[in-house]
């Protein structure tokens, strides 16, 4: 079985193949402009998680200090179920829940999509930890992690490569989150922080391990 790295490298291939070159120069142009400003991006280990209230695809209301008053519990934001570095990187942390379940904690997915196409996306990919909607990216705003896309990256989403975000997610805004990780210990505390503008490259599950182990 491919490792979560390996498996984004095929992905990365064959997004470079599959993708229109114009649209991949547009990508990558984003891509750099988000690392060069990097450092404004995320929260900070020590910083206190802002709390916060989302659906899950049921409609049931999960509370992020209700979660935390059971153990610590790891945040991660992803772009959406149309992405296929996020699908991989979900489906990698769903073989770990044991070892996350082990060391006391659980798992919050978050996306700005909408609590349908997390459900089908839940299914799909048969994850059995929390996959909440963040409509409009109101709490990805509050970690530091959401962008507006530029004109150009509108017009790449929407007529290159046929993808309204927009229609997808039922917002006004064309939003998304640099995907990020943090792991937050029951204090409410940032224990740790994996922001990175480069969406095909994600944190190694075992590394969110190793982290889990130091709470």
């Amino acid at each position: 079985m491919m490792s979560m790295k390996e498996q984004l490298e095929q992905a990365k291939s064959g997004f470079k193949v599959r993708v229109p070159v114009e649209a991949q120069t547009h990508i990558f142009r984003h891509m750099e402009e988000q690392q060069q400003a990097g450092s404004i991006y995320g929260l900070k280990v020590g910083d206190i998680a802002p709390n916060f209230v989302l659906s899950n695809p049921l409609g049931e209301q999960i509370m992020l200090y209700d979660e935390l008053a059971k153990g610590p519990v790891v945040l991660t934001f992803y772009r959406g179920a149309w992405c296929p570095f996020c699908n991989i990187q979900l489906r990698s942390y769903q073989e770990i829940l044991p070892e996350i379940h082990k060391y006391g904690a659980q798992l919050l997915a978050i996306s700005p999509q909408t609590p349908d196409n997390s459900l089908t996306q839940k299914e799909k990919e048969q994850l059995s930890f929390q996959v909440l909607s963040d409509a409009n990216g109101r709490v990805a705003e509050s970690y530091h992690l959401l962008f507006e896309m530029p004109d150009y990256l509108q017009h790449t989403f929407k007529h290159l490569l046929g993808r309204d975000l927009r229609a997808f997610n039922k917002s006004d805004r064309w939003i998304l989150p640099i995907p990020g990780i943090y792991v937050l210990d029951r204090e409410r505390v940032v224990r740790f922080a994996h922001v990175n503008p480069d969406f095909m490259s994600r944190l190694e599950p075992q590394e969110l391990i190793t982290q889990l182990k130091k709470l």
